[in-house]
C-alpha cells in the first residue's frame, strides 16, 4: 500500500472527524471557545478537547491565544480553506440527492444586480416557478460592485452581473449571456425634459443625477461625458436602492441612467421615459458568474438553462420566430 495512504489511514483518516472540523470552524468564526461552545450547545472543556485532539492528530498548532481572543495559525487557515470546500461538496451532494429524489424541487441561491433582478431575473423566476413550483429561489439583490465574496464563500451558487470587458479572475467562470445594446438617460414621466424633442448631454451637466454607487455605473457616466468633451456632472444622489432612485425620478427633478432592456420591460410600471440622447458608450456584458472547479447542483443547472433561454427570448431580433413561453 502506498505510504501516503497508510499515513492517512493510520494517523489521520481514522481520527479526523467532520464534527471536529465543524468545531474548529465555529471557534475561528466566533474568535472564542466560550462563544463557540454556546452556539454549538457544547461545554467549553469539550470544545477545548476537540481542538487539542485536532492539534495532536495534525501535529501542528492551530490556534494562537492572545488578549484579543483566538486567531487561526497559518496551519488552521490551510485546513479551513480545504475544509470549507469539503463541506460545500457534501452540501452539494445532499442537494443532488434531494433533486434525484424529487426533480421538481430544490434551492437556487443567486446574487444579482438589482437592475437585473428587476428585469431579466424576474422573468426567469416567473417562467421557472410555473413549471417547477416547489423550487425555492433565494436572491441577494444589490448595487453590484463586482465583489464575489459570497460566491467564493459558497453562500450563493451563481452571480448575475454586468461586466466590464477587461474583467477576469482565475477562480471564476464567466459566461456572457448578451451585450446590453444601449444605455439610456431616464427621467420621470413628469419631467420637463420629456417635452423636449431634442436634448443634448451638455444641457444636463448641472442637473441633479441619482446614480447607483458601483464602478460599472461610474465608468459608464465617465465614458459618456468624456466622449462628448464634457466635465462630469455632480452626482447629487448616490443610492444603491433602485426603489429610492425611482421615487426621486418620479418627482420630475432627477435624472439617471438605465440599461435599455431594463427600461423596456419596466418603463410603464415605473413611469419612466428615455431622453433622446446617444451616450456613445460601449455595451456592457451581462454574465453568469460561477466558481471554477465546482459542480453546481442539477437544480442550479436547470435555473441557468432557463436564464439562457429567457435571455435569448428578450433579445431575439424582430422576425426571428423566438417567442416567450
Amino acid at each position: 500500500m502506498d505510504n501516503t495512504i497508510q499515513h492517512w489511514e493510520s494517523r489521520i483518516g481514522r481520527r479526523l472527524k467532520l464534527r471536529d472540523l465543524h468545531v474548529l470552524f465555529a471557534v475561528v468564526h466566533w474568535g472564542s471557545m466560550a462563544k463557540a461552545a454556546k452556539h454549538l450547545a457544547m461545554s467549553q472543556p469539550a470544545v477545548s478537547k476537540v481542538i487539542a485532539d485536532l492539534e495532536d492528530v495534525l501535529r501542528v498548532r492551530l490556534l494562537d491565544r492572545s488578549s484579543r481572543g483566538i486567531e487561526p495559525t497559518l496551519y488552521a487557515h490551510a485546513l479551513l480553506k480545504r475544509g470549507h470546500v469539503a463541506f460545500d461538496e457534501l452540501r452539494q451532494g445532499i442537494r443532488d440527492i434531494e433533486f434525484l429524489a424529487d426533480p421538481t424541487a430544490g434551492e437556487v441561491r443567486i446574487a444579482s444586480l438589482e437592475l437585473l433582478a428587476a428585469g431579466l431575473l424576474s422573468a426567469v423566476i416567473d417562467r421557472l416557478s410555473r413549471r417547477y413550483p416547489k423550487i425555492v429561489v433565494s436572491v441577494q439583490a444589490g448595487a453590484g460592485t463586482l465583489e464575489f465574496r459570497n460566491l467564493r464563500d459558497r453562500k450563493v451558487d451563481l452571480v448575475l452581473a454586468r461586466m466590464p470587458g477587461s474583467f477576469a479572475e482565475e477562480d471564476l467562470d464567466i459566461e456572457i449571456l448578451f451585450d446590453d445594446p444601449k444605455e439610456v438617460v431616464v427621467v420621470g414621466a413628469q419631467s420637463r425634459w420629456t417635452r423636449r424633442r431634442k436634448v443634448s448631454l451638455a444641457e444636463l451637466v448641472d442637473e441633479p443625477w441619482a446614480l447607483p454607487p458601483n464602478p460599472v455605473a461610474t465608468a459608464l457616466i465617465t465614458e459618456a461625458f468624456k466622449a462628448h468633451g464634457l466635465e462630469l456632472p455632480q452626482k447629487r444622489i448616490s443610492a444603491s436602492s433602485l426603489l429610492l432612485r425611482n421615487q426621486l425620478l418620479a418627482t420630475g427633478r432627477f435624472l439617471s441612467v438605465l440599461p435599455e432592456f431594463v427600461l423596456r420591460h419596466n418603463a410603464k410600471q415605473w413611469s419612466l421615459k428615455a431622453l433622446p440622447i446617444d451616450l456613445g458608450v460601449k455595451p456592457r456584458s451581462i454574465a453568469i458568474v460561477t466558481l471554477k472547479n465546482r459542480t453546481v447542483s442539477p437544480v442550479v443547472q436547470l435555473f441557468i438553462e432557463h436564464l439562457r433561454t429567457v435571455a435569448k427570448t428578450m433579445f431575439a431580433p424582430a422576425g426571428s420566430g423566438i417567442k416567450p413561453d
